[in-house]
């Protein structure tokens, strides 16, 4: 696990980050510069799990102690300075995470902020089919390869491995970026449609014709949604 601190004008924000990579790859320097951009902007402070991969590492095992990371943390400044964010794979344990600390009955962290999350593993959605033909990264049977061995013995319908199946109710404001030509955004649509049915605040993010992460690159898009994340760290 690592921290990462603002070298000046630390502020009383603190946020846990879990990295994407299909459950598969290790975090990248694409995170770590997204974290120094935010740290520096907004003074927040980032705790970074380095999360075993699969096959060792699966929702069972790792979302549990993600989730006892954001319960310290909660404890130590308060759940209103705590926000908890994710992208692609990592998407899926912050909101899955979110949803355990519910359950424990552990306040709920201010903000959870997704990037191009995967939330249904089953890839099944019939809208993926219509954004595959424009996706130029992610193709179906890659991640749905990685999800069953992520899963572990859990159904691939548990909440702690598909958190669209569990209930939004208690798990903080959450915020979607999503890219109208990455197959999770499908996963996005239904959870922006969940939300309005059961009620709960959320900020649905999409950008036309971008792809998967986009929010991690150094494009024009990509820095303007770094900055909505900026601000919401900063609130």
């Amino acid at each position: 696990m690592y921290t990462l601190t603002p070298r000046r004008g630390r502020g009383r924000g603190h946020a846990v980050y879990a990295h994407g990579g299909a459950w598969v790859h290790e975090i990248s320097p694409f995170h770590w510069w997204l974290m120094a951009e935010l740290a520096a902007r907004t003074g927040t402070e980032f705790t970074v799990p380095i999360y075993p991969l699969v096959p060792l590492g699966t929702a069972g095992e790792v979302v549990p102690v993600v989730a006892d990371l954001t319960t310290a943390l909660v404890g130590e400044v308060g759940a209103g300075s705590v926000t908890l964010l994710g992208d692609s794979a990592g998407g899926t344990i912050a909101l899955a995470a979110a949803m355990l600390l519910r359950d424990r009955g552990i306040p709920a962290p201010r903000d959870v902020v997704l990037i191009a999350p995967a939330l249904d593993l089953r890839f099944t959605d019939p809208l993926i089919a219509r954004i595959q033909p424009y996706d130029p990264w992610l193709a179906v049977p890659g991640p749905r390869a990685a999800a069953e061995l992520w899963r572990g013995d859990l159904p691939i319908e548990d909440p702690l491995v598909s958190p669209l199946f569990g209930s939004l109710a208690g798990v903080g404001r959450i915020t979607v970026f999503t890219g109208t030509h990455d197959i999770t955004h499908a996963d996005a649509v239904a959870l922006l449609r969940k939300a309005r049915e059961e009620g709960h605040p959320l900020d649905f993010e999409q950008k036309p014709n971008m792809l998967h992460d986009y929010p991690l690159l150094p494009i024009p898009e990509g820095a303007e949604a770094r900055r909505r994340i900026a601000a919401i760290l900063g609130r």
